[in-house]
C-alpha cells in the first residue's frame, strides 16, 4: 500500500477480526521491529510490547476487558453508543461503532493473539501534565507504528484502553513488574475479513485548524473530563 492509504484506512477492527486464522508470530515481530523505528524521547526507546498468545492467558485478560466493559463502561456516560450529537449521520455512525464496541467484548477471547503495549522504566500516577505527556510521546507513536505495519499486513487493530481499569490484576497474570511498567494499550491481532477499509467520517480540516490562536466559533466536542475515571 501507499502510505497515505495505509494511514487513511487503518480502522479499529473489531466486527471484522477473523479468529479462524492464526497469525505467525513471524508477522507479529516485523510489525514490532517497524515501530521500533518510530521517534522515542531522548532518543531513548522505552516501549515494550507483551504478546499473549497462551490460551489460558488470553482468556483471563479478555475477562477483565469484558468484565470492565459491561460493569462500568457500557452504563457509563462515556459509552460510544451514549455520545450526543445533533448530526444524523454522525448518530448512525456512533451508533455503528457502539454495536462493534460491543461484538469486540463478545470476540476478544476468539482472538488468538493480543498485544499489550508498555512504558518501561516510569509509572504516569500523580505525575505532571508535561511529564506524563513527554513520557506517552516516547510509546504512542509506536503503538500507532505497530498497528500501520499491521494494516499493510492485512492485519487488523484496535487500540483500547478498557483494560486498565484493572491494570494491577493485568499486571499480575501476565507477570508485569506493576511498580515500574505502566501499561498503555491493548490491541487484538488478527487477520481480517475482507481488507478493503475506507476513510472515516471525520470533521473537514476547516473545522480543526486554528490558527495563530484558538478561534472560539470553531465548532467543540463532548466534554470528556473525568470519562477515565468511569
Amino acid at each position: 500500500m501507499e502510505a497515505d492509504e495505509v494511514l487513511t484506512t487503518t480502522r479499529a477492527v473489531r466486527r471484522r477480526l477473523d479468529p479462524a486464522r492464526p497469525v505467525p508470530l513471524d508477522l507479529i515481530r516485523e510489525c514490532v521491529d517497524v515501530a521500533l523505528q518510530a521517534p522515542a524521547g531522548s532518543n531513548l526507546p522505552r516501549t515494550r510490547f507483551v504478546v499473549v498468545r497462551d490460551p489460558v492467558l488470553r482468556t483471563g485478560l479478555a475477562d477483565l476487558y469484558t468484565e470492565v466493559y459491561e460493569g462500568t463502561y457500557r452504563d457509563s456516560e462515556g459509552y460510544i453508543g451514549r455520545v450526543a450529537t445533533d448530526d444524523a449521520g454522525a448518530a448512525r455512525t456512533q451508533e455503528r461503532s457502539a454495536r462493534s464496541a460491543d461484538a469486540l467484548a463478545n470476540a476478544l477471547h476468539e482472538v488468538d493473539t493480543i498485544v499489550l503495549v508498555c512504558l518501561e522504566g516510569a509509572r504516569l500516577d500523580g505525575l505532571s501534565a508535561m511529564a506524563s505527556a513527554s513520557l506517552l510521546g516516547g510509546v504512542l507513536p509506536a503503538t500507532w507504528s505497530f498497528m500501520l505495519a499491521a494494516r499493510a499486513r492485512g492485519l487488523g487493530t484496535c487500540w483500547t484502553t478498557m483494560h486498565l481499569a484493572r491494570e494491577r490484576e493485568a499486571a499480575d497474570l501476565l507477570g508485569i513488574p506493576y511498580e515500574r511498567v505502566q501499561q498503555v494499550c491493548l490491541t487484538p491481532v488478527a487477520f481480517t475479513v475482507g481488507e478493503r477499509f475506507g476513510r472515516a467520517r471525520r470533521p473537514s480540516v476547516d473545522d480543526v485548524l486554528h490558527l495563530d490562536g484558538w478561534d472560539a466559533g470553531l465548532p467543540s466536542v463532548p466534554d470528556v473530563r473525568g470519562l477515565a475515571a468511569r
